[in-house]
């Protein structure tokens, strides 16, 4: 369905989760993937190990989006390894849940910093790469969040929706260079998050879903590979919702 040969692709957060699937969806429609991760070294190792595959086209680099110099040091790496990069997916990002009159000063400053500042760190890193190239394409991965406003999630909600607000500013700054900005917005997706979640709680999740069903990872990557496709040129500063009608 897609061809990304000759592409190189970085994925933020890209061994588990949402993040592998569209790691591995990448890998399998040709691109080169460099997928990064934090903290999670055994998650990655098993990530590496089960795409053992792709690992000519497979580069997992470890570092934390949150800190300035971490990420302009990632940079010079790529910039010193790979002749050109096309395709930047911003899907690094946590929850730290709290009621917000409980919430902690640090849990309020992590959240967006990784999910929020995160973006902006890896989106103005590689501007300059994509202008140099006149392509490129950048997809944040935001979450329904954003918009609906869970409770105990105020950090993670307006960290995902300054992630909405950046992606239309951003789209228009670099919509003559032949560069595109969008977001991809899922719902609730099957993934060990979901996997985690009580029995009874994922019940009254169910029921909240129009198609009465929980995504599939690689429902969530097809729309992510759509959007970084050339064919996509005409889109941008938009969001693609994958939440099965919600």
């Amino acid at each position: 369905m897609f061809d990304f040969s000759n592409q190189r692709v970085i994925v933020t957060g890209g061994t588990r989760g949402i993040g592998a699937g569209i790691t591995r969806a990448f890998l399998q429609a040709g691109a080169t993937v460099i997928a990064t991760y934090s903290s999670n070294d055994a998650a990655a190792n098993e990530f590496k190990n089960k795409n053992e595959q792709y690992a000519p086209k497979l580069d997992i680099q470890k570092y934390d989006v949150s800190s300035s110099q971490a990420v302009k040091d990632f940079f010079k790496y790529l910039d010193e390894k790979y002749s050109s990069l096309e395709v930047l997916v911003n899907n690094s990002g946590i929850r730290q849940d709290a009621l917000t009159a409980l919430m902690q000063d640090e849990q309020w400053k992590k959240v967006l910093d990784v999910n929020l500042t995160g973006t902006f760190y890896m989106s103005r890193g590689i501007i300059s790469r994509f202008m140099a190239n006149r392509f490129g394409r950048i997809i944040n991965i935001s979450s329904l969040g954003g918009d609906i406003g869970f409770q105990g999630q105020a950090n993670y909600a307006a960290s995902k929706a300054g992630q909405l607000a950046l992606t239309k500013s951003l789209s228009k700054e670099v919509a003559k260079k032949g560069i595109t900005v969008n977001c991809v917005s899922p719902g609730f997706i099957d993934t060990e998050l979901i996997g985690d979640l009580p029995e009874e709680q994922r019940k009254e999740y169910l029921k909240m879903i129009p198609q009465k069903r929980f995504g599939k990872v690689q429902e969530v990557a097809h729309a992510v590979l759509f959007l970084a496709t050339r064919e996509a040129s005409y889109i941008t500063g938009t969001t693609i919702t994958v939440a099965g009608g919600l």
